[in-house]
């Protein structure tokens, strides 16, 4: 594929222009911080005027991405939660992108709930704080209170982000095309990424869909009375404007607060965590995205909850994975954990299984001498994900979003609770998890899913065959093969012959004297003679650079 063949290079070339002057801004900060002298490393600056050179290549990264724009911090934090794509240093990163996009003007926010409900703010809201009390990459959050008397906060996207994230996707769609061009990103799916990716901000722009996540942790947490799930107002909620319930407490990122309350830290920890594990081991429906901020504490020492923009979904199957993985991790079973590795994710062809499973062995045994109370959670899990990406083992974003979202909770109730175990509050799980994987009911609905895909086989059966037989007596019946790397064999195969016969007609053009002469010899057989030794000595190089010249067959 050519870069000419991509449309994406010939649209939005303004945005082009952005991109690669802060891509390039960046590069000479590497090379400068390489090469360049000690004085030349502050003279790039970044938007927030720290020197670019004195920085890492993960946080110059960072700093590159948040300088793009909404779409871009984004990807980034998406990324974030891929550490098995890019690393566990660079998703540790990217979890610092923040968006300091500046709030839109009192006017643009008013026009745009007016244009959601056709009716203006003030017969909407009794009072409307024009200033918004926070402004993230999408949409920006104010204050309210409702005819009724009750205080509401009122998410509201930014305007035209929609025209914003559209233009930059496709430019993603184009660097993704250009990307799998390049040997070295192609094990990386960037095209699937970016798909990925698309799907998720997809899910950001709608609010209404993270108004029916607030209904359905509502829905399973009625008659939790430790738990609070803000209520929403669905008359006031559109795809661009959510309007819920204001939560007042101490987020559990403000420990000063916390203990200036006298609130037993220990036992929020746990209660949390509790929380955020019923939500994936009992109810199949979790919030991804548990960190301090997320998590406040209101009256009676309930919890509450924020932000249900990115959530994850446990399936059967997925359920059934988990207590076999526990299970293995159990018995420290090298063997079975690396089987269930490969069977979750997509190996490498080339893939070193014995090598996979003694690393996956060294993993288990040193973590078995670790005692409950200093077992390391978010350590082994990091651990374990930088030894799938080293392999190239690509990861269900399901799988690895719920690894993270583990990650996450630990770092959050350690953060308030330093000899906080999460491995301690998980141990019962496992005892359910192994007890559903053999529960006659699961058996049963297994069974019912056997034969509802059998009976469906055996539907489809007859009419396929009588199709194919069909075909092969009517002579339409054809196979297609995909001759993988044969291509360039062949074309090699033609050099060969091309160079060896013009070689051998040179021969005969320089042993016939073939005018006209040139210094006594045959023009067109010394020519013959110099294209046909090129074409021998590119042909070589060829071989000689792909590895397969005289290796040997190994046995």
């Amino acid at each position: 594929m050519k870069l000419t063949s991509i449309p994406q290079i010939y649209r939005h070339v303004g945005r082009w222009y952005e991109i690669l002057e802060v891509l390039s801004k960046y590069g000479v900060a590497a090379w400068v911080g390489r090469l360049g002298p000690d004085f030349a490393k502050d003279l790039l600056k970044a938007r927030g005027g720290g020197a670019i050179a004195r920085h890492p290549w993960e946080t110059r990264l960072r700093m590159a991405m948040a300088e793009l724009g909404p779409t871009f911090i984004k990807l980034g934090q998406m990324l974030s939660t891929r550490p098995d794509l890019v690393g566990v240093r660079l998703a540790e990163e990217f979890q610092h992108l923040q968006a300091n996009v500046p709030a839109d003007s009192s006017a643009l926010v008013h026009k745009l709930i007016e244009s959601e409900f056709g009716r203006p703010t003030t017969a909407l809201f009794a009072h409307f704080e024009p200033e918004a009390m926070a402004s993230a990459s999408i949409g920006q959050v104010h204050r309210a209170r409702l005819h009724t008397g009750e205080a509401v906060v009122v998410k509201v996207l930014h305007a035209d982000i929609e025209r914003k994230v559209a233009v930059d996707m496709d430019i993603l769609a184009g660097l993704a095309l250009m990307a799998e061009m390049v040997p070295e990103f192609r094990n990386y799916r960037p095209q699937a990424i970016v798909a990925e990716f698309h799907r998720a901000m997809r899910r950001e722009l709608d609010f209404g869909r993270e108004e029916r996540n607030i209904q359905q942790f509502a829905h399973d947490f009625a008659r939790d009375p430790t738990v609070h799930i803000p209520k929403t107002y669905p008359a006031l909620c559109s795809r661009r404007v959510l309007t819920m319930e204001l939560l007042e407490g101490i987020k559990l990122s403000e420990g000063g607060r916390l203990a200036a309350a006298g609130i037993d830290t220990e036992e929020i920890a746990r209660r949390g965590a509790a929380i955020c594990l019923k939500m994936i081991f009992d109810n199949g429906f979790y919030h991804a995205d548990p960190h301090p901020g997320n998590l406040l504490v209101m009256e009676q020492s309930r919890i509450g909850l924020l932000d249900f923009g990115m959530v994850g979904r446990i399936d059967e199957r997925l359920h059934e994975a988990l207590g076999e993985m526990l299970v293995a991790l159990g018995n420290f079973d090298a063997e079975h954990m690396t089987a269930m590795i490969l069977r979750l994710g997509k190996a490498p062809s080339d893939l070193d299984r014995s090598a996979l499973t003694l690393d996956v062995a060294d993993f288990l045994s040193y973590y078995a001498s670790q005692s409950l109370d200093r077992f390391d959670l978010s350590g082994a899990l990091n651990e374990i994900m930088e030894q799938i990406r080293r392999y190239q083992i690509m990861l269900p974003a399901r799988i690895v979003m719920l690894l993270k979202a583990l990650i996450t909770l630990e770092g959050t109730a350690r953060q308030i609770s330093p000899k906080f175990s999460l491995v301690e509050m998980i141990r019962p799980y496992r005892k359910k998890l192994v007890w559903r994987r053999f529960s006659p009911r699961r058996r049963l609905r297994k069974l019912h899913r056997l034969y509802s895909e059998l009976e469906h086989l055996v539907d489809i059966l007859p009419q396929g065959i009588a199709d194919v037989l069909e075909q092969m007596q009517g002579g339409r019946f054809d196979i297609h093969l995909d001759h993988r790397g044969l291509e360039p064999s062949v074309n090699r195969l033609v050099l060969g012959l091309l160079a060896s016969s013009l070689f051998v007609g040179s021969a005969m053009l320089l042993s016939f004297k073939v005018p006209p002469p040139l210094f006594g010899i045959s023009a067109p057989g010394l020519a013959a003679a110099v294209v046909s030794v090129a074409l021998g000595l590119r042909l070589w190089r060829a071989i000689s650079k792909s590895g397969h010249l005289d290796r040997k067959k190994r046995d």
